[in-house]
């Protein structure tokens, strides 16, 4: 079966579904696992036939040398109105799950965080120090990423975030856990200057501004080092972007540029599952994930559906309350059942209980 027309539908947000599709049934249909056929390049990926900055890059190569793993961090979100303790809280859903961030930590064992700043400096600090009150009791390690959700206007801004960050003895060790940030610059300023006095300090990705397969290079002339996986932006862009940092650290000789892994509150099934093994193919770590936190599982399926997946699955899921949920152990998502053949599900969702969306 021949699916180089697959990859020529990498810019096409209309056809991105319709390229993870395609790619599902060729899986499918050679017996193959989605990491197999992009390892041994099935799809016929081929980033020159379209980006003349690729000719001589040796794809296949890169390709087959991929390496995903078996498990990933699982990176909790922490919104702006979030309850960090229980004080926080108005009141309970009591829907049995973890609601702050004290019985996520306790319920999870996330090490992984990303934190969300809402642009105003006196706020972010106040909000960032009752987070730190809560990570700072663990003995272990942790690490978070700062999202700024493009709430700051300019760099100079978000510098002045940073410095009062670390002016705040109470932010002493969260500030040593950041690893990077996330778009903090409003998208029609975001690219239009230089970012190096923040860059200097925490490497810095583009998110939002991610429009285009031109805009990670854009963002990298003017100090960018990062952008964020979203299978929602395309399953090859991001193979294409993991592509262009392979390439650029070769060139620097040392891992300058790097690539994030990001939600959108992913859904349990086909959705979480194949995002999770394009970031995990891609050699990422950890992953933010936090469409179990703000949805109730599988909840909305029909019961077989569910059942189908935890039995097909049963590292990734667990039963609660009788819901199929996503199963985070120590902080780390257990996915080496995403080996199988397809597009990383070896269960289908139940077709005859779907209605057609009408706009």
């Amino acid at each position: 079966m021949h699916v180089r027309h697959a990859f020529a539908l990498i810019d096409e947000p209309a056809h991105m579904k319709d390229a993870r599709a395609v790619l599902d049934a060729v899986c499918r249909a050679r017996g193959i696992s989605f990491y197999d056929a992009v390892r041994a390049n099935v799809p016929g990926i081929d980033p020159a036939a379209l980006l003349p900055e690729f000719a001589g890059f040796a794809v296949d190569r890169f390709l087959a040398g991929l390496r995903p793993s078996s498990e990933i961090h699982a990176r909790h979100t922490v919104g702006l109105v979030d309850p960090i303790t229980a004080a926080d809280l108005r009141e309970r859903v009591d829907d049995g799950l973890p609601e702050t961030l004290e019985e996520v930590v306790a319920a999870y064992g996330h090490r992984y965080f990303k934190l969300k700043v809402g642009g105003d400096v006196a706020a972010d600090l106040a909000r960032l120090s009752a987070i730190a009150d809560v990570l700072d009791r663990s003995p272990e390690p942790y690490f978070v990423t700062l999202d700024g959700n493009e709430q700051y206007q300019t760099v100079d801004d978000v510098v002045a975030l940073w410095e009062a960050m670390t002016r705040a003895p109470a932010l002493r060790r969260l500030v040593d856990a950041v690893l990077f940030i996330e778009q903090p610059i409003t998208r029609h300023r975001a690219l239009g200057s230089h970012i190096g006095a923040l860059a200097s300090r925490r490497p810095v990705i583009i998110d939002e501004s991610d429009g285009d397969l031109a805009a990670f290079v854009e963002a990298r002339a003017v100090g960018y080092r990062g952008v964020s996986s979203k299978t929602c932006k395309g399953l090859y862009k991001s193979i294409v972007n993991a592509a262009r940092c392979a390439r650029w650290n070769a060139e620097a000789g040392h891992p300058a540029y790097f690539m994030s892994a990001e939600d959108l509150t992913t859904q349990a099934g086909v959705a979480v599952q194949q995002d999770l093994a394009l970031v995990s193919l891609l050699g990422l770590t950890h992953v933010e994930r936090n469409g179990h936190h703000y949805v109730a599982g599988m909840a909305a399926r029909p019961a077989a559906e569910q059942r189908a997946f935890l039995a097909a699955h049963p590292d990734l899921y667990r039963t609660a309350d009788g819901v199929a949920r996503v199963r985070i152990v120590g902080g780390r998502l257990a996915i080496g059942s995403l080996a199988c053949p397809g597009f990383a599900t070896a269960a289908e969702p139940d077709w005859s209980s779907m209605r057609e969306m009408r706009e």
